[in-house]
């Protein structure tokens, strides 16, 4: 059965995107097109790219997300290293070993350009994505076109890169329209869960599902009064918009609402104990979803 896929951001939380996208694969689902925001992007690409839900998984859990908070030079300059990073990089954390982690997963699959990616002329992953300069949410690779770059040309882990570069947490990646730079940052700000975004107008050939990350569990900051918790109390609740309050029941109905138990975006020391719960309530979200499910239903209700 085909479906195309769109996968919430989330951070350290993406893992229990891969476990519904592991019980879907056991249903028998294979995805035509994938799209995705932060960590969701993440996940949309490594299986733009081949991957397995199995693949993915094995990835994720032996991953040491604290390499992700990796330092640029400018951290090393010492006690002022960190309030220089903020006001030259504007970024704490540089976000090279994101990129070049992805990357060398991608070749593994001999892939690295979205022209590696594309299918009947389109490519088969779509990353969120917010330019601050200009105000605007941007969709890669489409969006490229306006900053004079090659789409087909352009590394699908420079992409993903952008659509995870937390603000202030990470460093902006940066797109010259003309003689202007353009800031790229996580697409969460504008929008953290595109589910809109293969829609059609006719009825669809296959459905579209939304794999949601919705924190059940209020949390609030352990120390409201320091600058590091504050500043990740602002990511997170930039991040944490619940677009799912705005759509229609068209958009409801397809969409898999998975808990998080309170676990932060940036929570890189995040256990093992952690992580497996993630992955479950993933598994067990899509298999509730599953056994509600039917297609011919969704577009008598909703589409015809």
């Amino acid at each position: 059965m085909y479906a195309d896929l769109v996968c919430k951001g989330g951070g350290v939380k993406g893992i229990a995107l891969v476990g519904a996208l592991s019980f879907f694969e056991e249903e028998g689902y294979i995805w035509k097109r994938v799209a995705g925001t932060s960590v969701g992007a993440i996940v949309a690409s490594l299986v733009a790219v081949g991957y397995s839900a199995k693949e993915i998984k094995n990835i994720m859990f032996n991953l040491d997300f604290n390499q992700f908070a990796d330092k640029d030079t400018l951290q090393s300059i010492p006690l002022v290293g960190f309030v220089t990073s903020l006001l030259i990089s504007k970024g704490i954390h540089s976000g090279d070993y994101v990129e070049n982690f992805l990357t060398e997963k991608f070749e593994r699959k001999g892939k690295k350009y979205f022209r590696d990616i594309y299918s009947d002329g389109k490519s088969r992953l779509k990353v969120i994505a917010a330019d601050v300069t200009r105000h605007k949410l941007i969709t890669l690779p489409d969006d490229l076109v306006e900053y004079n770059i090659n789409p087909l040309d352009f590394e699908i882990a420079k992409a993903v890169r952008m659509s995870l570069s937390i603000p202030f947490f990470y460093e902006p990646m940066v797109l010259n329209m003309g003689k202007t730079p353009c800031y790229i940052v996580d697409g969460g700000l504008l929008s953290n869960f595109p589910i809109w975004i293969f829609d059609v107008k006719d009825n669809p050939r296959w459905p579209t599902f939304g794999f949601n990350l919705y924190n059940n569990f209020e949390k609030t900051s352990s120390n409201p009064n320091g600058f590091i918790p504050y500043l990740i109390d602002v990511i997170e609740t930039s991040l944490s918009t619940s677009e799912e309050i705005y759509f229609k029941d068209c958009d409801a109905v397809r969409i898999v609402n998975i808990p998080t138990l309170g676990i932060n975006t940036t929570d890189f020391n995040i256990s093992k104990d952690q992580m497996r719960y993630l992955y479950t309530s993933g598994y067990m979200s899509a298999k509730a979803f599953l056994e509600n499910w039917d297609f011919n239903t969704y577009l008598k209700n909703y589409r015809v």
